[in-house]
């Protein structure tokens, strides 16, 4: 996995929020793997978690979350684990949704697509990814080992998404170009 490069100099490390829905895990009946992975993986792409909360499959409580992780703590990534799959309560994708203000399917897409060659069962995700305020928020699906082969797949990019997020950078036919 690469590590961040910074565009600007100074430039702050990526604030994470990590967010994990599991109705096992949020009553104490499981330990909270996927979250664990993704806290270990976050300085590999330049990120520091800053904030973490475990949530059971409850749309009011996943939305409650987001909420606080983009509003309050300003996070720059929100990465959600869990509820992205076929089951009756899993309800991640459309909680994330009615919080997200402009989509960013070319991500979920992708992590799918990358996914999908290790596991065909990747493309039953339904997993969303957008932007609330100045914050991304990605779904990334529950178990350990698809968290992790879903944040290696995407590491190279999460920085300049964000540096283009926060005005840090502007994206333009010439290459990237840092805003003054």
């Amino acid at each position: 996995m690469k590590t961040r490069k910074s565009v600007n100099k100074g430039e702050s490390v990526i604030r994470v929020g990590v967010i994990t829905v599991s109705d096992k895990a949020s009553r104490g009946e499981r330990v909270d793997e996927s979250g664990a992975a993704i806290k270990d993986m976050a300085g590999s792409f330049g990120g520091e978690v800053t904030y973490y909360k475990i949530v059971p499959d409850e749309a009011k409580d996943i939305s409650a979350a987001i909420k606080e992780c983009a509003d309050y703590d300003k996070a720059d990534l929100i990465l959600t684990t869990g509820g992205t799959g076929f089951g009756p309560r899993d309800i991640t994708p459309e909680a994330t949704r009615a919080l997200i203000e402009r989509e960013a399917p070319g991500i979920s897409e992708f992590i799918r697509s990358e996914g999908a060659k290790s596991s065909k069962r990747a493309i039953l995700s339904r997993a969303v990814s957008g932007i609330r305020g100045s914050s991304l928020i990605i779904n990334l699906p529950g178990s350990p080992r698809a968290v992790r082969e879903s944040l290696e797949s995407i590491s190279d990019i999460l920085s300049h998404g964000i540096d283009i997020l926060k005005k840090r950078a502007v994206e333009c036919a010439g290459g990237i170009h840092v805003s003054k």
